[in-house]
Protein backbone atom coordinates (compact mmCIF):
# COMPACT_ATOMS: atom_id res chain seq x y z
CA UNK A 1 0.00 0.00 0.00
CA UNK A 2 1.68 3.58 -1.14
CA UNK A 3 1.30 5.76 1.59
CA UNK A 4 0.71 10.10 1.16
CA UNK A 5 3.34 11.87 0.75
CA UNK A 6 2.94 13.80 3.85
CA UNK A 7 3.04 10.86 5.91
CA UNK A 8 5.87 9.33 4.24
CA UNK A 9 7.68 12.64 5.20
CA UNK A 10 6.82 12.32 8.94
CA UNK A 11 7.68 8.44 8.92
CA UNK A 12 11.52 9.46 7.33
CA UNK A 13 12.17 11.98 9.92
CA UNK A 14 10.96 10.13 12.60
CA UNK A 15 13.01 7.07 11.85
CA UNK A 16 16.25 9.59 11.53
CA UNK A 17 15.36 10.89 15.04
CA UNK A 18 15.18 7.38 16.19
CA UNK A 19 17.72 5.96 14.30
CA UNK A 20 20.46 9.00 14.96
CA UNK A 21 19.99 9.19 18.71
CA UNK A 22 19.41 5.37 19.33
CA UNK A 23 23.07 4.83 17.35
CA UNK A 24 24.71 7.67 18.82
CA UNK A 25 23.65 6.75 22.79
CA UNK A 26 25.40 3.83 21.96
CA UNK A 27 28.17 5.34 20.52
CA UNK A 28 28.53 7.45 23.22
CA UNK A 29 28.11 5.20 26.16
CA UNK A 30 30.85 2.62 24.60
CA UNK A 31 33.20 5.50 24.87
CA UNK A 32 32.75 6.91 27.79
CA UNK A 33 32.92 3.41 29.48
CA UNK A 34 35.83 3.01 27.36
CA UNK A 35 37.90 5.07 27.83
CA UNK A 36 39.79 6.63 31.64
CA UNK A 37 39.38 10.35 31.12
CA UNK A 38 35.61 10.23 31.90
CA UNK A 39 35.50 9.95 35.49
CA UNK A 40 33.60 12.71 36.81
CA UNK A 41 30.12 14.47 35.36
CA UNK A 42 29.69 11.33 32.67
CA UNK A 43 25.87 12.69 32.76
CA UNK A 44 27.19 16.20 31.25
CA UNK A 45 29.97 14.42 28.91
CA UNK A 46 27.40 12.10 28.22
CA UNK A 47 25.06 14.83 26.55
CA UNK A 48 28.16 16.73 24.98
CA UNK A 49 29.10 13.94 23.35
CA UNK A 50 25.68 12.67 22.22
CA UNK A 51 25.29 16.09 20.32
CA UNK A 52 28.64 15.88 18.63
CA UNK A 53 27.25 12.06 17.13
CA UNK A 54 23.91 13.30 16.59
CA UNK A 55 25.05 16.31 14.26
CA UNK A 56 27.56 13.90 12.03
CA UNK A 57 24.76 10.79 12.25
CA UNK A 58 22.07 12.89 11.61
CA UNK A 59 23.01 14.86 8.83
CA UNK A 60 23.91 11.73 7.10
CA UNK A 61 21.03 10.58 7.84
CA UNK A 62 19.14 13.01 6.70
CA UNK A 63 20.47 13.77 3.14
CA UNK A 64 21.78 10.36 2.39
CA UNK A 65 19.93 8.06 4.37
CA UNK A 66 16.22 9.27 3.22
CA UNK A 67 17.04 9.69 -0.27
CA UNK A 68 18.42 6.04 -0.31
CA UNK A 69 15.50 4.89 1.30
CA UNK A 70 13.09 6.48 -0.55
CA UNK A 71 14.29 4.77 -4.01
CA UNK A 72 14.21 1.60 -2.27
CA UNK A 73 10.63 2.07 -0.92
CA UNK A 74 9.93 2.45 -4.92
CA UNK A 75 11.84 -0.51 -5.99
CA UNK A 76 10.44 -2.84 -3.17
CA UNK A 77 6.93 -1.75 -4.97
CA UNK A 78 7.75 -2.60 -7.87
CA UNK A 79 9.71 -5.50 -7.65
CA UNK A 80 9.93 -7.37 -4.33
CA UNK A 81 6.69 -5.48 -2.33
CA UNK A 82 6.85 -8.10 0.45
CA UNK A 83 10.43 -8.58 1.19
CA UNK A 84 11.66 -6.20 3.80
CA UNK A 85 14.44 -8.19 4.65
CA UNK A 86 16.28 -7.43 1.48
CA UNK A 87 15.21 -3.68 1.56
CA UNK A 88 16.83 -3.89 4.80
CA UNK A 89 19.81 -5.83 3.42
CA UNK A 90 20.44 -3.42 0.58
CA UNK A 91 20.08 -0.51 3.03
CA UNK A 92 23.09 -1.66 4.88
CA UNK A 93 24.93 -2.17 1.72
CA UNK A 94 24.55 1.45 0.91
CA UNK A 95 25.86 2.37 4.32
CA UNK A 96 28.99 1.07 3.67
CA UNK A 97 29.60 3.41 1.36
CA UNK A 98 30.40 6.34 4.15
CA UNK A 99 33.36 4.40 5.38
CA UNK A 100 34.49 3.19 1.73
CA UNK A 101 34.69 7.17 0.40
CA UNK A 102 37.02 7.89 3.31
CA UNK A 103 39.02 4.58 3.39
CA UNK A 104 38.24 3.67 6.59
CA UNK A 105 37.17 0.16 7.61
CA UNK A 106 35.45 1.30 10.58
CA UNK A 107 33.20 4.09 9.78
CA UNK A 108 31.98 1.31 6.84
CA UNK A 109 30.93 -0.91 9.53
CA UNK A 110 29.52 1.47 11.47
CA UNK A 111 27.75 2.92 8.16
CA UNK A 112 26.29 -0.42 7.41
CA UNK A 113 25.10 -0.95 11.34
CA UNK A 114 23.25 2.47 11.23
CA UNK A 115 21.91 1.72 8.28
CA UNK A 116 20.16 -1.23 9.14
CA UNK A 117 18.87 -0.18 12.32
CA UNK A 118 17.36 2.48 10.02
CA UNK A 119 15.61 0.05 8.03
CA UNK A 120 14.22 -1.79 10.56
CA UNK A 121 12.78 1.53 11.99
CA UNK A 122 11.65 2.18 8.84
CA UNK A 123 9.75 -0.84 8.20
CA UNK A 124 8.36 -1.16 12.32
CA UNK A 125 7.14 2.68 11.79
CA UNK A 126 5.35 1.44 8.65
CA UNK A 127 3.79 -1.44 9.61
CA UNK A 128 2.45 1.04 12.03
CA UNK A 129 1.20 3.38 10.34
CA UNK A 130 -0.50 1.15 7.55
CA UNK A 131 -2.64 -0.24 10.98
CA UNK A 132 -3.36 3.52 11.92
CA UNK A 133 -1.44 2.76 15.00
CA UNK A 134 -0.04 6.14 17.22
CA UNK A 135 3.50 7.09 16.37
CA UNK A 136 4.05 9.07 20.12
CA UNK A 137 6.03 6.04 21.91
CA UNK A 138 8.77 6.68 19.14
CA UNK A 139 9.26 10.37 19.90
CA UNK A 140 8.92 9.55 23.77
CA UNK A 141 11.56 6.85 23.93
CA UNK A 142 14.15 8.71 22.67
CA UNK A 143 13.57 11.66 24.99
CA UNK A 144 13.24 9.58 27.89
CA UNK A 145 16.63 7.44 26.63
CA UNK A 146 19.02 10.79 26.45
CA UNK A 147 17.07 11.68 30.09
CA UNK A 148 17.39 8.42 31.89
CA UNK A 149 21.02 8.17 30.61
CA UNK A 150 22.19 11.56 32.21
CA UNK A 151 20.61 11.02 35.13
CA UNK A 152 22.11 7.45 35.81
CA UNK A 153 25.66 8.66 35.01
CA UNK A 154 25.65 11.60 36.50
CA UNK A 155 24.44 10.13 39.66
CA UNK A 156 27.43 7.06 39.46
CA UNK A 157 30.19 9.46 38.85
CA UNK A 158 32.42 9.85 41.85
CA UNK A 159 31.73 13.79 42.86
CA UNK A 160 35.02 15.71 41.32
CA UNK A 161 37.74 17.02 43.99
CA UNK A 162 38.36 20.73 44.80
CA UNK A 163 39.81 22.77 42.41
CA UNK A 164 42.41 24.19 44.77
CA UNK A 165 45.46 26.80 44.50
CA UNK A 166 47.93 24.29 43.31
CA UNK A 167 45.27 23.24 40.81
CA UNK A 168 45.19 26.60 39.27
CA UNK A 169 48.95 26.72 39.06
CA UNK A 170 48.88 23.62 37.61
CA UNK A 171 46.32 24.88 34.82
CA UNK A 172 48.29 28.15 34.20
CA UNK A 173 51.55 26.56 33.74
CA UNK A 174 50.10 23.66 31.51
CA UNK A 175 51.33 25.19 28.02
CA UNK A 176 54.65 25.01 26.86
CA UNK A 177 56.69 27.69 24.74
CA UNK A 178 55.64 31.11 26.55
CA UNK A 179 57.30 32.81 29.58
CA UNK A 180 55.53 31.00 31.99
CA UNK A 181 58.01 28.37 31.31
CA UNK A 182 60.52 30.28 33.37
CA UNK A 183 58.21 30.74 36.58
CA UNK A 184 58.37 28.64 39.85
CA UNK A 185 55.42 26.05 39.27
CA UNK A 186 54.27 26.66 42.51
CA UNK A 187 53.57 29.69 44.70
CA UNK A 188 57.49 30.99 45.51
CA UNK A 189 60.11 32.86 44.34
CA UNK A 190 63.32 31.84 42.17
CA UNK A 191 66.50 34.11 41.72
CA UNK A 192 69.09 33.51 38.76
CA UNK A 193 71.21 35.56 37.06
CA UNK A 194 70.99 36.16 33.43
CA UNK A 195 73.42 38.26 31.28
CA UNK A 196 74.34 39.89 34.00
CA UNK A 197 71.23 40.91 35.40
CA UNK A 198 69.48 40.02 38.73
CA UNK A 199 66.38 37.91 38.29
CA UNK A 200 63.85 36.95 40.65
CA UNK A 201 60.59 35.59 39.45
CA UNK A 202 57.32 35.06 41.72
CA UNK A 203 54.47 33.11 41.26
CA UNK A 204 51.66 33.01 43.38
CA UNK A 205 47.83 32.92 43.43
CA UNK A 206 45.02 34.62 44.98
CA UNK A 207 41.06 33.12 45.09
CA UNK A 208 38.18 35.69 44.02
CA UNK A 209 35.14 33.12 44.12
CA UNK A 210 34.91 29.36 44.64
CA UNK A 211 36.89 27.50 42.80
CA UNK A 212 37.81 30.66 41.07
CA UNK A 213 41.69 32.83 41.26
CA UNK A 214 44.29 34.91 39.87
CA UNK A 215 47.42 33.39 39.62
CA UNK A 216 50.54 35.80 38.65
CA UNK A 217 53.59 35.89 37.46
CA UNK A 218 55.90 38.83 38.48
CA UNK A 219 59.38 39.24 37.65
CA UNK A 220 61.98 41.79 39.08
CA UNK A 221 65.08 42.30 37.14
CA UNK A 222 68.04 44.47 37.93
CA UNK A 223 71.68 45.55 36.18
CA UNK A 224 73.70 47.97 38.14
CA UNK A 225 71.29 50.52 39.17
CA UNK A 226 68.72 49.93 36.42
CA UNK A 227 66.04 48.02 37.78
CA UNK A 228 62.47 47.10 36.51
CA UNK A 229 59.17 44.43 36.82
CA UNK A 230 56.88 43.17 34.50
CA UNK A 231 54.14 40.67 35.28
CA UNK A 232 50.70 38.56 33.59
CA UNK A 233 48.00 37.11 35.59
CA UNK A 234 45.26 34.90 34.29
CA UNK A 235 41.99 34.12 35.77
CA UNK A 236 41.75 30.41 36.12
CA UNK A 237 38.89 27.89 36.91
CA UNK A 238 38.55 24.48 36.55
CA UNK A 239 39.93 23.80 33.03
CA UNK A 240 39.83 27.31 32.21
CA UNK A 241 42.70 29.75 31.72
CA UNK A 242 42.36 33.47 30.65
CA UNK A 243 44.86 36.33 30.33
CA UNK A 244 43.88 38.54 33.12
CA UNK A 245 46.67 41.43 33.30
CA UNK A 246 49.88 42.37 31.92
CA UNK A 247 52.01 44.62 32.42
CA UNK A 248 55.52 46.16 32.02
CA UNK A 249 58.18 45.50 29.88
CA UNK A 250 59.71 42.43 29.23
CA UNK A 251 63.62 42.40 29.96
CA UNK A 252 65.98 42.18 27.13
CA UNK A 253 67.64 38.83 28.17
CA UNK A 254 64.32 37.23 26.58
CA UNK A 255 65.03 38.62 23.25
CA UNK A 256 67.69 36.03 22.91
CA UNK A 257 66.11 33.23 23.98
Amino acid sequence: MEQDIGIVIIRKLLTTFVATITFSGLMVYGMIFSYSGFEYNKGNSFMGWLLVYCIYVGVVILLYGNVVSLILDAVQRKWFLKKDWLTILILGAFGLVNGLFFQESTLMWFGMVVAILYGVIDKWLYKRQSKGKSLKMFVLMPIAFIFLSWLFLQLTSPPQPPFTKEDAISTATAGVGTLIDYFPKEVGLQEETIDGYKVVRETSVKEIGKEKYIVTFKENWQIGNSKNSWLMSYTVKRGTSTLYEYEGVEPSYYKNK
